[in-house]
């Protein structure tokens, strides 16, 4: 039999890691469709190149396949890479001038592939003349591009929650879901006592560092204050001056407490997940999509679950963070502009943003009476319906230095190395940085 280990090794090749080989600028390698008539031959076919994120493989698969059936003609040569390294890899290839037709790019203004940074130095196409702009709610257009225009296109609404194992609970009688932070406190030491981890954290990896804070944040920050980020855009509030002191001071609350795995600066994504699906630890605070492969790791897929992590510490005062999730763009200096924009087109239809949806455990950005959310999403579902959710905070961030001064900012934390109030100065300097 398998280990949790050996399963989830297995799951992350087949799921995540399928193609990746293109670490730093290997850009050839990756997975290829080539259906009938496929190829740039005489016989009039295309073949797009995409690159993107591992973790959106399966949305991506799903809705190739149903391109297929209106467009025989076109193939794809996919290529997939974890974020850190395509965030490097695809800025180099924009600037060189050899980007894929479609690749990567983030919502609003947080990351240097966010479609703010990227269309404001000319580097993507313009698809504002594309239909489905007009069904995304008017609140959330403007971070699917910049002056008023559209750069790229996303699917849906991916929620940050906590990915649990059914049987670690049980084993160390946590009979309920926490739902404020004090439940989450006290089953968290039932776990520790149980000799289990309660929340694994791979803070080597560093996305991974932002997502407690962000979990954590809508109820405390963003509750003490709505207008936040706004208000934060227009100098009224920074870092130091609002409730995210009391974000990173409850995130080191977490770690004092010993709810953490022992160096969690040393721990990386993929062994966080591995924790959780062989039952060395409760939980991970993770994006939805994470709990596929955890899943298909676990002994018995069925005790992998997902709950909305209670940053609250009262009932019914639960909010919870709700982003757009990486989306797609298409370079400015595509061969097969035409063609790419046809699929994106696609894209926006209400049968390919449900079919990439539901395979990434997200809420769709344009309704459909055909989504059927995951049951691992069901409780995330009321919270968008209820407009109780605040977008990933660096959606909304004015450039791409505060994101990394985070991911840098957090791992120092961690290790001692500074303070949460020398977090929040560094965080308020990179602010700055217009």
């Amino acid at each position: 039999m398998l280990s949790g280990s050996a399963r989830l090794r297995r799951a992350v090749a087949a799921s995540l890691m399928l193609v990746l080989a293109i670490v730093v600028g290997a850009c050839g390698s990756g997975t290829q469709d080539q259906p009938s008539g496929g190829g740039d031959s005489s016989n009039g076919g295309v073949t797009l190149t995409l690159t993107h994120i591992t973790d959106n493989q399966p949305g991506w698969d799903a809705v190739m396949k149903e391109y297929k059936k209106v467009a025989p003609n076109v193939s794809f040569k996919s290529s997939f890479a974890p974020t850190d390294q395509l965030q490097t890899q695809l800025r180099a290839q924009l600037g060189g001038g050899n980007a894929p037709d479609l690749f990567v790019s983030w919502p609003g203004n947080g990351s240097a592939m966010s479609v703010q940074q990227l269309a404001g130095s000319g580097l993507l196409a313009d698809l504002s003349d594309q239909d489905w702009i007009k069904q995304v709610p008017e609140g959330l257009r403007p971070l699917f591009g910049l002056d008023g225009k559209t750069y790229m296109w996303t699917y849906g609404l991916v929620p940050i929650g906590a990915i649990y194992n059914k049987q670690v609970f049980k084993e160390a009688g946590v009979d309920q879901i926490p739902q404020t932070w004090g439940e989450l406190e006290a089953a968290c030491d039932k776990v520790k006592a149980a000799g289990k981890v309660c929340i694994a954290l791979g803070n080597q990896t560093p996305w991974v560092t932002q997502l407690i804070p962000y979990a954590i944040a809508p109820s405390t920050a963003f509750n003490e204050d709505p207008n936040l980020a706004q208000d934060m855009l227009d100098g009224k509030k920074s870092f130091q001056n609002s409730g995210w002191g009391e974000v990173f001071n409850r995130y080191l609350e977490l770690n004092k407490k010993g709810y953490f795995n022992p160096n969690p600066n040393g721990t990386t994504f993929e062994q966080q997940q591995e924790m959780v699906a062989s039952g060395k630890a409760a939980m991970a605070v993770q994006v939805a999509p994470t709990a596929t492969p955890i899943r298909d790791a676990a002994k018995n897929p069925d005790d992998i679950g997902m709950f909305p992590f209670p940053g609250n510490d009262k009932k019914g005062e639960l909010k919870i963070p709700a982003g757009l999730g990486a989306g797609v763009a298409v370079s400015a200096n595509s061969p097969h502009m035409e063609e790419a924009k046809k699929f994106v087109n696609f894209l926006g239809t209400p049968e390919a943003i449900t079919a990439y949806s539901e395979a990434m455990k997200a809420v769709p950005v344009v309704p459909s009476d055909s989504y059927t959310p995951d049951p691992m999403l069901k409780s995330f579902v009321p919270f968008v319906e209820k407009n109780k959710t605040v977008p990933f905070m660096d959606q909304q961030w004015p450039n791409a230095e505060v994101q990394p001064a985070h991911f840098a900012g957090i791992q120092e934390l961690f290790a001692g190395k500074t303070t949460v109030d020398g977090l929040l100065k560094t965080l308020d300097e990179a602010y700055q940085k217009r």
